[in-house]
């Protein structure tokens, strides 16, 4: 019976192994699994404009996944269940597509649409440095790759031009003209994110003596107090000339004034001294009598200052008035040559309340010696003085030792003109300092050695930068081979108008040949 019993527990154990090993070896669970389902996809977008997009694939019953990225080609990356794996897209649209493999070899497609769209750069800040008419732009920015910078100066020309540049390494522009200008600069991303900024800029040589304000390369910025108003504007006589044009303005102050230029100043210390102590500004006053008081300090401490004042002598007409700062006026500091003068405003009709007059200034400078002034009367023997005659058209004039020194001229020097192949009005000018002056004076003498009777000459004055504003007389000689006086009567002269250059053509109309027939001298040309 116990045999028995050992025989049947032997039995069962064999068929309980039997069972197990047929269980072990049946695959077909695998081939009855089911295919992957809820299949997804999450993308995690770095916020740094590199484009790197970290890509995590879902599902049920995933083994692996086929990651193909949708921005090219058909490869793709096999991902397990799980994991992740990071692309770097450009900036746009894409498709990605996942292929999930499940344990039985079943697969199911999913797609996802995945946009790229790059962060537009932050905190972005223009660095920009100006110096005379040059600048250079850099800026600083998060999230940006490089950027673009627009002066300001072509803003009507399409496409307008700019220079790329990158944080560091700054552009550089030189404009053409002094002026205010917008500057735009331009941060951008990888992509078509983009963020901007405009800062207006004024550029401009610093002023200098003398001072006109005629040069488009300078800075005339005033700054005007007490209800004064100024501008630079057209010369009430002569509209090609530019001016400082200053209205005092009703209810101005007393002491309204304008500083020329800006809190800088000028570029270089004005030169005032003891023995040099003099200033000359022209002024364009509506009344003679009216006070006008020139003020010199120091750009970064106002109380080292001086001033002086001068009246005006003339009405609606330029006359230069002379400010001597030996003069100071009174309850004022006196001349300190120790002292750096850079720094100059004016103050027209000082000591009254504004009314509306209007003035005009220029030509503010520290005055050249009379023997430095090339003006008339012109006779040719300084030795300081540069007569730097141009001549054009066949005209060929200069200075030199009198030839034919005798009877009424018996100077060493003398001008010489001839008239060579050229154009039938070749001849030369004389460009002097300053406008001559025909409020009093009308006419001109000259003298005058030719080697023929009937040469004609032609003596005509000209606007310094307008030659069309001019007034001219022609007179003949009346001996041949001696010197002689001719006289120019200018009577009929437009005097509103200034004239600084002096012209002279030989036989005006009729083209020369460059002999002694076409050489004549002439010399102490003179305004009576």
């Amino acid at each position: 019976m116990k045999a028995i019993k050992y025989y049947l527990a032997a039995t069962l154990l064999l068929a309980s192994a039997i069972s197990c090993k047929k269980e072990y070896n049946d695959t077909s669970f695998v081939d009855q699994a089911a295919a992957p389902g809820k299949l997804g996809v999450l993308f995690n977008i770095t916020q740094d404009n590199t484009g790197l997009v970290t890509i995590i694939p879902s599902g049920e019953g995933v083994t692996s996944y086929d990651v193909y990225f949708g921005d090219g080609g058909g490869t793709f990356v096999k991902v397990g269940a799980g994991k992740t794996v990071d692309h770097k897209y450009a900036e746009g649209k894409y498709t990605v597509k996942l292929v999930g493999h499940s344990i039985g070899g079943k697969t199911v497609e999913f797609k996802q649409e995945l946009t790229v769209s790059f962060r537009a750069p932050e905190n972005l800040k223009p660095v920009i440095a100006i110096k005379g008419l040059n600048v250079t732009v850099d800026a600083t920015a998060d999230f940006e790759t490089m950027y673009h910078v627009y002066y300001g100066d072509e803003s009507t020309t399409n496409p307008e031009p700019f220079d790329t540049f990158i944080q560091g390494q700054p552009a550089s522009h030189t404009y053409k003209a002094a002026g205010t200008y917008t500057i735009r600069i331009v941060a951008l991303s990888g992509g078509a994110a983009s963020t901007q900024v405009t800062q207006t800029v004024k550029v401009g040589k610093q002023i200098d003596l003398p001072l006109g304000f005629d040069d488009p390369n300078f800075d005339y910025t005033t700054s005007d107090f007490g209800g004064n108003n100024s501008s630079v504007s057209a010369d009430p006589v002569n509209a090609a000339n530019k001016v400082l044009k200053v209205v005092k303005s009703g209810g101005a102050e007393v002491w309204a004034g304008t500083t020329l230029g800006t809190a800088a100043g000028f570029a270089t210390k004005i030169p005032v001294s003891a023995s040099n102590s003099k200033m000359t500004m022209r002024v364009y006053s509506p009344a003679a009598g009216l006070t006008i008081k020139l003020k010199l300090e120091n750009h970064s401490d106002g109380t080292k200052s001086v001033e002086t004042d001068v009246l005006t002598t003339k009405a609606n007409q330029w006359e230069t008035l002379s400010f001597d700062f030996t003069r100071n006026s009174a309850g004022t500091p006196a001349l300190d040559p120790a002292v750096v003068y850079d720094k100059a405003s004016a103050f027209f009709d000082f000591g009254v309340n504004g009314s509306g007059k209007v003035f005009y200034m220029d030509d503010l400078q520290i005055p050249t010696p009379a023997s430095m002034v090339l003006g008339l009367p012109l006779n040719f023997e300084s030795a300081d003085l540069n007569y730097a005659f141009v001549s054009f058209d066949g005209g060929d004039l200069s200075v030199i030792a009198n030839p034919n020194s005798g009877g009424i001229n018996t100077s060493a020097k003398v001008g010489k003109m001839i008239k060579k192949d050229g154009q039938p009005w070749g001849g030369g000018f004389l460009a002097l300092d300053n406008p001559i002056d025909f409020s009093t004076k009308k006419t001109f003498k000259m003298k005058v050695w030719s080697p023929r009777a009937g040469a004609k000459i032609l003596l005509k004055v000209e606007n310094l930068t307008d030659g069309s504003i001019s007034y001219e007389k022609e007179v003949a000689t009346t001996q041949a081979n001696a010197w002689e006086e001719l006289t120019f009567d200018y009577s009929g002269i437009n005097t509103a108008k200034s004239y600084q250059k002096i012209v002279l053509i030989l036989d005006n109309g009729t083209k020369g040949d460059g002999s002694a027939n076409y050489t004549i001298y002439f010399d102490d040309i003179t305004l009576n």
